[in-house]
């Protein structure tokens, strides 16, 4: 994957709030996903996702990521982190589960039938998200590319990694920053 950082300008918080809302980093990747020489930058490998890591607002996590057809992120929550996500090209699709998982202690968890949203998000279009999120996104096509920018904060303190089959899930594993070095 590219280890490049362009020189994208941060937004800055309003004075009054000490770190970015959820609102504001939406605001901050819908204004990216708009940086057409930005997104055009970006590397396209055929067989996997690649990215540019960005300066995101108030000391936020941002990341510009490239989708071949048919790649996804698989079943993921972002801990403590709020984000947001907006895509700059192509469609993408989320799914998502409307309930918060508890944070420790369980390997598997029954899932009731109620929980499940889905989401097609195609370019301009995008979400923010709190806490906690569990979902996965895909780029459905079968031919296209996807681009998209997503923002967090406070910076990833971890990411846990879930598999499904129908209403279970299963936490499968915990990554920290240092397994992404």
């Amino acid at each position: 994957m590219p280890a490049l950082a362009p020189a994208v300008e941060p937004c800055a918080p309003a004075a009054s709030t000490p770190t970015p809302t959820a609102a504001e980093l939406l605001a901050f990747v819908r204004r990216t996903a708009k940086d057409t020489a930005l997104v055009a930058s970006l590397p396209h490998d055929p067989e996997g996702r690649t990215w540019l890591r960005l300066e995101g607002p108030a000391g936020s996590e941002a990341w510009l990521i490239a989708w071949p057809p048919g790649t996804g992120t698989g079943w993921h929550d972002h801990a403590e982190s709020t984000g947001a996500f907006t895509v700059a090209a192509g469609t993408l699709r989320e799914h998502s589960l409307a309930m918060r998982l508890p944070t420790d202690g369980w390997k598997t968890l029954e899932l009731s039938e109620d929980v499940d949203r889905t989401r097609r998000l195609a370019t301009g279009q995008g979400r923010a998200f709190g806490r906690h999120h569990v979902h996965e996104v895909l780029n459905e096509s079968e031919h296209e590319h996807a681009v998209s920018v997503h923002a967090y904060h406070p910076p990833h303190p971890q990411i846990r990694r879930f598999s499904r089959t129908g209403a279970v899930l299963r936490l499968e594993q915990t990554e920290r920053p240092e397994n992404w070095q």
